[in-house]
């Protein structure tokens, strides 16, 4: 049996993807996610297939190392540079909705506690920003 060769897996800053983020924030009215705090890479050689996903700096880290919660949103270029621009945005969109009101270093679930889906959110938010942009 022939084992896969690995994968190098590489990242790199993605100035337009924060670019991206601050104008959603921004155009949404999002005051709870301080822009400071967000961190955004492409990644380049994940066996993963989703778009895009959002890290976070877990609690004990953040008292361990006197550092304030942060989250990192990570595109992985092999799907997500693919999309049209509209749902680049809208997957951009369902990331930050995995961020607490309360920005605490947690991540929200993608079924809320009243059975409401992330995605259905983040389809209607999309819909807001593009009221707001055209």
């Amino acid at each position: 049996m022939r084992r896969k060769k690995a994968v190098k897996l590489e990242w790199e800053e993605a100035p337009q993807i924060k670019q991206d983020i601050v104008r959603l924030i921004s155009t949404l009215e999002i005051p709870y996610i301080p822009l400071d705090r967000i961190f955004c890479y492409r990644s380049f050689g994940s066996s993963s297939r989703s778009y895009a996903r959002i890290w976070s700096f877990p609690k004990i880290f953040q008292h361990a190392l006197q550092i304030e919660p942060s989250y990192v949103i990570e595109v992985l270029a092999k799907y997500y540079d693919t999309l049209d621009r509209d749902r680049q945005l809208q997957v951009l969109i369902h990331e930050l909705l995995h961020i607490p009101k309360n920005f605490s270093g947690s991540l929200l679930p993608h079924r809320n506690s009243q059975g409401k889906h992330l995605e259905k959110t983040a389809r209607e938010l999309f819909q807001e920003y593009k009221r707001r942009t055209e």
